[in-house]
């Protein structure tokens, strides 16, 4: 992976941890890694935990960033969550799954994602 395409990962990311700020979340995890993959940004909310995968992308040229995020990756996602609640001790009543679509100009939150 180039150094331009992490910096521009990361750049999404804060751009997308600060829009969930802005909401009234607050940021428990980013790039958390275990064997199973890695979470974005990890939130808490009202009686909610988020894990949000960040696709950032610099045009819709190749699809919506929301589209990257197929089947393998959800549950790459899912299991890696189960690791994280399993260590962390957080105990959410309601866990919830989100993609954050960012591009120039824009950051979608697609709550509930899958």
């Amino acid at each position: 992976m180039s150094d331009r395409h992490l910096l521009v990962g990361r750049s999404g990311e804060r751009r997308a941890a600060l829009a969930y700020e802005r909401q009234g979340y607050r940021v428990l995890e980013r790039n958390w890694r275990c064997p199973s993959g890695e979470l974005d940004l990890v939130l808490a909310g009202d009686d909610v935990v988020v894990f949000c995968e960040v696709k950032t992308r610099s045009s819709v040229a190749f699809g919506s960033p929301v589209e990257a995020v197929g089947p393998r990756t959800q549950q790459r996602i899912r299991r890696a969550a189960a690791a994280w609640l399993s260590s962390s001790g957080v105990h959410a009543p309601v866990v919830r799954f989100d993609v954050a679509a960012v591009l120039p100009g824009s950051v979608e939150i697609v709550p509930a994602a899958f």
